[in-house]
């Protein structure tokens, strides 16, 4: 029988990678500088390269090990999370910091609810948002982010766990002196207006046009987007129309005079996703909560 590597070594390498010294990473591991100079000569022939290399006085980073480096360290973490025992979670004492990745308009809409409540529960917690320019899982993945809204697609990846948050629908947003604010909008009215189209790739039609087809009818895209939030303030300023979503926008429309498409749209989920491996942490576990409060209640 093969033996399988060591994974005891893990700790070992992420100390070395992020040290990039052998005395650092033995005074932070407590051991000899002679038994780390050992563990590094282990792990440079397990893994057939050098790992760090003499460049003068110091040692840098070969590519496979900055290729690695922080993969081995959400390793570790993991494993760590696994074999710590579970505590009473005591929200006044956690100091940690959670990224959120959402769509442009999410976080003026709900985020302002969310924290204040974080604030007011842990104090000690930062929350950090970050703009989703796409739907790749890939950081949820790799743990560069804590928790994503969105709509959950085919392409979402299979093992992320989802919460619904909200149900949503397509409106019209528009000045409040913007000729559609008064009268029947029909399905011509609308179409005939300067439209501001929302992409977050760049592309010119959307499901709305789709709609519109269906009467024979093609919108006048003025301008395209990469964002809710942008096609709001570009209405509030001109005569153009923007099509948003009603839940997600519903702050940022204020002093705005909003209307019902007059044509047929399907309505659409919000979701929270994350990865199983923050699923039973506790301080993740009550952020999830604060997030789905903040949704119902706005």
């Amino acid at each position: 029988m093969v033996a399988g590597p060591d994974l005891n070594q893990l700790v070992t390498l992420d100390v070395l990678l992020a040290e990039g010294s052998v005395a650092r990473a033995a005074r932070r591991l407590r051991v000899s500088p002679s038994a780390m100079s050992r563990a590094l000569a282990r792990l440079r022939e397990t893994m057939g390269d050098p790992l760090l290399v003499r460049a003068g006085r110091g040692l840098v980073h070969t590519p496979l090990a900055l290729e690695i480096r922080e993969r081995v360290n959400h390793l570790v973490q993991d494993a760590q999370a696994v074999l710590r025992p579970v505590e009473m979670l005591k929200l006044n004492q956690l100091v940690r910091t959670f990224t959120l990745r959402s769509s442009e308009g999410f976080v003026e809409n709900f985020g302002p609810a969310l924290i204040v409540r974080v604030g007011r529960d842990a104090p000690g917690v930062r929350l950090r948002f970050v703009q989703k320019p796409d739907k790749e899982s890939t950081p949820l993945r790799e743990g560069t982010i804590d928790l994503e809204t969105g709509v959950v697609e085919r392409a979402t990846a299979p093992e992320l766990r989802t919460k619904e948050l909200f149900r949503d629908r397509y409106i019209g947003a528009v000045r409040m002196e913007h000729p559609l604010s008064q009268g029947e909008i029909t399905p011509l009215r609308y179409a005939g207006g300067g439209h501001i189209h929302v992409s977050r790739e760049g592309v010119e039609r959307g499901p709305m046009d789709e709609a519109l087809g269906s009467f024979n009818l093609e919108r006048n895209i003025v301008t395209i987007v990469g964002g809710f939030s942008t096609a709001v303030a570009l209405a509030r300023v001109s005569d153009l129309i923007a099509t948003v979503p009603e839940r997600h926008t519903g702050s940022l429309r204020a002093g705005m005079f909003s209307f019902p498409l007059p044509v047929p749209t399907s309505q659409f989920t919000v979701s929270l996703l994350w990865h199983p491996r923050l699923d039973a942490d506790p301080a993740h576990r009550w952020l999830r909560g604060c997030v789905h409060d903040a949704c119902v209640e706005e």
